[in-house]
């Protein structure tokens, strides 16, 4: 524990803390930019994935279902009923893969998670010390 000096003027003391507490936010700005900055990183990232697997699958999957409508046409369902059979699966796999790809990149998640903690911690700190005297005897009025 830092030594505390009892015989400062209280214009010491409040310069020190008025420094201290620039400081701190300083330091917590930097955290939170630099925690911004990854997950930012880590969406970008993520995107030009998505958007390179996309354009690959693309013609992949549309050759994949013109070979199942194929298949059940060959198997004795007619070609528009094989086509609605297939086109309607597509759509409920796309709509459920788009649902949860939404959710993934809500605006909840791009929140530095890590420097809210880190404030409301410094904060109970800051209030914990507000109260409690550090054992400075008082001084008699």
């Amino acid at each position: 524990m830092a030594y505390i000096e009892t015989n400062r003027p209280i214009s010491a003391i409040f310069v020190d803390l008025v420094n201290q507490f620039t400081a701190l936010v300083r330091k917590e700005g930097q955290l939170a930019r630099a925690e911004i900055s990854e997950k930012l990183g880590e969406i970008g990232i993520g995107l030009g994935l998505v958007v390179g697997g996309a354009v690959l699958l693309t013609p992949a999957l549309v050759i994949l279902l013109q070979a199942a409508v194929a298949g059940l046409a060959a198997a004795g369902l007619a070609v528009g009923w094989a086509s609605l059979a297939v086109g309607g699966a597509a759509l409920l796999i796309g709509l459920a893969l788009l649902g949860l790809g939404v959710c993934r990149l809500k605006a909840g998640r791009l929140l530095p998670s890590k420097t809210i903690e880190q404030l409301q911690r410094d904060a109970a700190l800051a209030t914990q010390q507000l109260r409690t005297n550090h054992g400075i005897p008082e001084r008699a009025v």
